[in-house]
């Protein structure tokens, strides 16, 4: 598209006053106000052509990969022109998650064969964010119009939780576990994976006695064991809508996406296998398992994908989906929410078959809303009411915590500023307890 710019404006305005100030003087004389329009209108027609078209332009953007909420980046905007342009400007098209730091566009700076810009934004909340479209324009050589493209762009910043200052008390909590040279204790008679051969010492199980080697050697020896590594584990979370709603501020599925990748990151380290389940209405996000330290990059960028849902959430299609997916024994860690137990029914029932080969364990958040309104003085008789109604929706989801434990699912209702150390605790205990 093209574009007349204020020198444009201004050209035609001084051309078209002489001409009429001509017409009305000497009448005989109206071809030449007519010639000099014809005159202006030639220069612009020549100013548009001679700018460089769509075919000649090259442009492209540069921003990282992944960026934490709050943090602040720069994205480069490089243009290239056939020959040299007079001016250029770009505009840069983003969505909701990032704040610009500076405005969204400007002049870029020539240099000898393109034009670059430098643009600050920050990461304002969890998810994918893109940069979807790109205005770029450039004068013509006379400096009458502006030649103008739109490119549509596909760049995505995967913008993830701060988890530096969880992360720190998990590794304090991990090292509890650990000796000083920073290898995971072995505790005799614990787990299930072959160790050692020991002489057998008073006290000890009689199980742990190896009969065959001990008639060998002629003399009592036991076996050793330590905690298995190599568990695979499932971190599956409910973006449902009920998990949106924000706790203190933070959706409730970013402070579960947070947990996660803390407990992601120390199970990588102990050696265990982690894949990512995310859902609402359907399965959103699936990775495979991956092991080792080196894959929780993709681990959170898999999680940066899970997207903010308005819609019910459908665990019977969720919980089987995984179910197929499961070859093998593994820790379930679902991260959702339920309000009564008529909602939570249909979850109740997959649950009870899930529970029949894996180990599920359920990871929530208190409702500080409702225990402050369960707890509230009873000032006025709207005050009464309101409390009542908490109490009643506290006792409710009891009850369904209560079901959840005897289908056999473990459930942890922790604080919100306590979720992620709270699973990590829980996932050493079941670690060391040999129940994965």
């Amino acid at each position: 598209m093209i574009y007349p710019s204020g020198r444009a404006v201004w050209a035609g305005a001084a051309g078209a006053i002489p001409a009429f100030l001509i017409a009305l003087a000497l009448p005989s004389l109206w071809y030449l106000g007519l010639l000099w329009i014809c005159v202006l209108l030639a220069f612009l027609a020549v100013d548009a052509a001679a700018g460089r078209g769509r075919a000649s332009l090259d442009a492209t953007i540069h921003a990282p990969p992944q960026v934490s909420v709050g943090g602040q980046f720069t994205v480069n905007v490089t243009a290239r022109l056939s020959g040299r342009p007079r001016a250029v400007q770009a505009r840069l098209g983003h969505d909701e998650r990032l704040e610009p730091l500076g405005g969204t566009g400007g002049a870029l700076t020539a240099e000898a064969s393109s034009a670059s810009l430098d643009l600050k934004f920050q990461a304002l909340r969890r998810g994918m964010a893109r940069f979807d479209r790109l205005w770029v324009r450039w004068r013509g050589p006379f400096g009458l119009v502006w030649n103008q493209v739109v490119l549509p762009m596909d760049n995505k910043v995967a913008v993830l939780p701060d988890i530096r200052s969880a992360r720190d008390e998990a590794i304090t909590l991990l090292q509890r576990q650990s000796l000083p040279d920073g290898h995971a204790q072995r505790r005799a008679g614990q787990g299930r994976e072959f160790e050692a051969l020991k002489d057998y010492q008073p006290g000890m199980g009689r199980r742990m006695i190896d009969w065959k080697r001990s008639a060998r050697h002629g003399r009592l020896l036991a076996r050793e064991f330590r905690i298995e590594e190599n568990n695979n584990i499932v971190l599956a979370i409910d973006s449902g809508r009920l998990m949106c709603e924000p706790v203190d501020g933070v959706p409730k599925v970013d402070r579960a996406v947070t947990a996660a990748l803390l407990t992601a990151f120390i199970a990588l380290k102990g050696g265990d296998m982690i894949s990512l389940f995310g859902f609402d209405a359907r399965p959103r996000v699936s990775s495979g398992a991956v092991r080792g330290s080196a894959s929780f990059a993709m681990i959170q960028k898999r999680a940066a994908e899970i997207d903010y849902s308005t819609e019910e959430t459908n665990f019977t299609l969720a919980l089987t989906t995984l179910a197929a997916r499961l070859d093998r024994r593994s820790l379930v860690i679902i991260f959702t929410d339920f309000v009564d137990p008529i909602s939570a029914e249909l979850m109740l029932r997959t649950v009870g078959r899930l529970t029949e080969r894996h180990l599920v364990l359920f990871m929530m958040m208190k409702d500080v809303e409702l225990e402050t309104l369960a707890d509230m003085p009873p000032d006025t008789p709207e005050d009464v009411a309101r409390s009542v109604v908490a109490g009643g929706l506290l006792r409710e989801r009891q009850v369904v915590i209560g079901r959840l434990r005897l289908l056999g699912a473990h459930v942890i209702e922790a604080d919100h500023q306590r979720l992620g150390p709270a699973l990590v605790e829980r996932y050493l205990e079941l670690k060391q307890e040999d129940l994965l």
